[in-house]
């Protein structure tokens, strides 16, 4: 399982979190890992303090204008490379959607730029947008596995089904070997009786229909978001580790023996 993608459509679910804290994790255990940040918010720059707005060179100018990916992407850490997004991504679709005739397999674009990378990394994982577009259909179909972040508010299992269905049915045309890893919750406060209730429903589901919902949660806690916000680096980075970057140990632990 080399290439992971962090998804769920629906936003706030800690999707760039997760994925720069995974990083974190497969840097400190040694491996060579890279980030590809395919969200035009530039979340992933900006969790090591990257400005995303000085970058000349992102995913876009890999996809779109076939630049070498090694010219793109920046080292940001002991074993972790990014390939960084900026705003030149949010005109990907468009661009893709406008030149059908240019672009005869729009989903496998990804796939065929990005291949090469494979062979140079021990892991890739892969930031989504809050969305099932054309680029989210591009990770799928380079993928070989997805990770779901779930937050247990309001309306999420009805955006988790879809993102389940999705995946189901573009992995068998796009992408057979596509596997889906499991949900993890995040954002969790059992102090609350709506996440009891959710988290119930949503164990429930995943057990009707043989899901993997892992044990280990991301609980929700300011101390977590401040560890960017003032350390430039993610959790699992900071020499003085919080729960939360304990517990992304735990999820990983939980992945590797669910391969």
């Amino acid at each position: 399982m080399k290439v992971i993608a962090i998804n769920n459509n629906k936003g706030g679910t800690l999707k760039s979190t997760t994925a720069t804290n995974l990083a974190g994790v497969l840097a400190t255990e040694g491996h060579k890992v890279l980030i590809i940040d395919s969200d035009n918010q530039a979340n992933v720059a900006l969790s090591f303090g990257v400005n995303p707005d000085e970058l000349s060179y992102g995913l876009y100018s890999v996809l779109i204008e076939q630049l070498d990916p090694a010219d793109a992407i920046i080292n940001v850490h002991e074993n972790i490379d990014i390939l960084p997004a900026n705003d030149d991504l949010i005109q990907f679709d468009w661009e893709v959607i406008g030149n059908k005739n240019k672009y005869k397999e729009p989903f496998l674009i990804m796939k065929y730029t990005c291949e090469v990378l494979r062979e140079q990394y021990d892991y890739i994982i892969i930031d989504t947008p809050p969305s099932l577009s054309l680029m989210v259909g591009n990770v799928f179909a380079f993928a070989d596995g997805v990770l779901i972040p779930f937050s247990p508010e309001s309306y999420s299992m009805r955006s988790l089904m879809k993102v389940l269905d999705t995946i189901s049915n573009f992995g068998y045309t796009f992408n057979p070997n596509l596997k889906l890893l499991g949900v993890v919750a995040t954002m969790v406060n059992y102090q609350t009786t709506l996440h009891q209730y959710v988290l119930q429903e949503t164990r429930k589901y995943c057990d009707e229909n043989d899901i993997r919902l892992f044990d280990t949660y991301i609980p929700r806690s300011i101390r977590f978001a401040s560890s960017v916000a003032f350390q430039g680096k993610p959790a699992t980075l900071l020499e003085k580790r919080n729960d939360m970057a304990s517990n992304y140990f735990e999820l990983w632990k939980e992945i590797k023996g669910n391969e």
